[in-house]
């Protein structure tokens, strides 16, 4: 009886003996709970990579949003514009905050905000004195929205910005990095991200005082005083010492593992982009993204059912490859949410799939893969 390949999953963490001698290190040093100097050190190492001034450490991407709407102000009964081509936490967030998330469709490019789409929309609800309270675009898969053009209408329109740049710490559009736009931004950390900190987000932004409120927020809004006092609510929000030493450790190879996650996409690129009806999507020409995950786009007239037929043909070898993200204006938790679609995203989602991209992945891994969808194809 031959042995079971062992499974090849879609974006496993990349871990060494340099993360696991960091974890120790922390353990060691009696730091173990939230702060301390190894959660220090990460905010200002993400701080000096991004070029972005101010970073809190925090439990997860998700809360990074949650408390960045609130720190801009965004309040119940209020609307954010949220592209609907995205992971849930992106839209549960909005509602964490008592808002609601209205959906806008993407361009097919990068497959982020339209800023067409954008446009028409605060136009007509200029028009009707009904203007959003944020705007927060995703940098989705690790590719930089159309900032030039969605920081532009922000302005004149005057509604503020949070990035979703979870998917995205690395990439950039031209020379500024991800994470540098808008009032502040937001990256996540968890297990399948570019680098991992095994859960955990940031929140970075240029403004102090943005930061300085969601610090205190997510330290239980605990008053500077000798006792346990309380004059807001407070959320358990905190990285831990131990992640944040495990982030440092993956801060300092991310460079190295971005490298490898684009020569794995072209890699993908020189083994399917020669066959019709298969295409890999590329860097957006305004930005250089981390690669995170490589999608490919099937044209179902020549190959029908073949993003289902692929996904189950690799799951057959214990290879795991995934839909592209469902869009929020399909799932039955948000439907009856205001849209403003083109279309574009039901075709994403219809005829794309995601490969495995992992940042530890062999040359033979990706030839194995490319070989099973060729395969399946024909």
């Amino acid at each position: 009886m031959s042995t079971p390949r062992p499974r090849m999953y879609l974006s496993p963490p990349s871990m060494s003996e340099f993360e696991v001698e960091a974890a120790v290190t922390a353990i060691r040093s009696g730091w173990v709970a939230p702060l301390g100097p190894e959660v220090d050190g990460f905010e200002a190492e993400i701080c000096a990579f991004t070029s972005v001034p101010h970073a809190v450490a925090l439990a997860s991407g998700t809360a990074a949003i949650h408390l960045g709407l609130k720190a801009l102000g965004v309040e119940p009964g209020q609307d954010v514009l949220v592209p609907t081509l995205t992971f849930g936490a992106t839209a549960f967030a909005v509602t964490y905050a008592g808002a609601h998330p209205v959906f806008l469709d993407v361009e097919e490019t990068s497959w982020n905000l339209d800023p067409q789409v954008l446009r028409e929309t605060l136009v007509e609800r200029a028009r009707k004195n009904a203007l959003p309270a944020v705007i927060l675009p995703v940098d989705l898969f690790g590719r930089t929205c159309d900032y030039a053009s969605i920081v532009a209408l922000a302005h004149e329109f005057e509604v503020p910005i949070l990035e979703d740049a979870a998917e995205a710490l690395g990439a950039s559009h031209g020379s500024t990095s991800a994470g540098s736009f808008g009032r502040a931004a937001v990256f996540s950390f968890n297990g399948n991200k570019i680098m991992t900190t095994g859960g955990g987000g940031m929140f970075v932004t240029d403004d102090k005082s943005l930061a300085d409120k969601v610090r205190f927020w997510s330290t239980q809004s605990r008053e500077p005083l000798p006792w346990y006092q309380h004059e807001e609510i407070g959320y358990n929000y905190r990285l831990s010492s131990v992640l944040a030493a495990i982030g440092r450790a993956q801060l300092r190879r991310l460079p190295a593992m971005i490298t490898r996650r684009r020569e794995i996409l072209a890699q993908y690129s020189r083994n399917l982009g020669i066959h019709d009806g298969v295409s890999l999507i590329q860097d957006p020409p305004w930005g250089r993204g981390n690669s995170w995950l490589t999608n490919v786009r099937f044209d179902l007239v020549r190959h029908p059912d073949a993003p289902e037929l692929v996904r189950l043909a690799l799951e057959s070898e214990n290879i795991e490859s995934r839909p592209v993200w469902k869009p929020m204006h399909q799932q039955p938790v948000f439907k009856g949410a205001e849209c403003h679609l083109t279309g574009a995203a039901d075709r994403i989602f219809a005829d794309g799939l995601c490969l495995p991209s992992g940042a530890d992945m062999t040359d033979a891994d990706i030839d194995l893969v490319s070989q099973i969808v060729v395969a399946t194809l024909r």
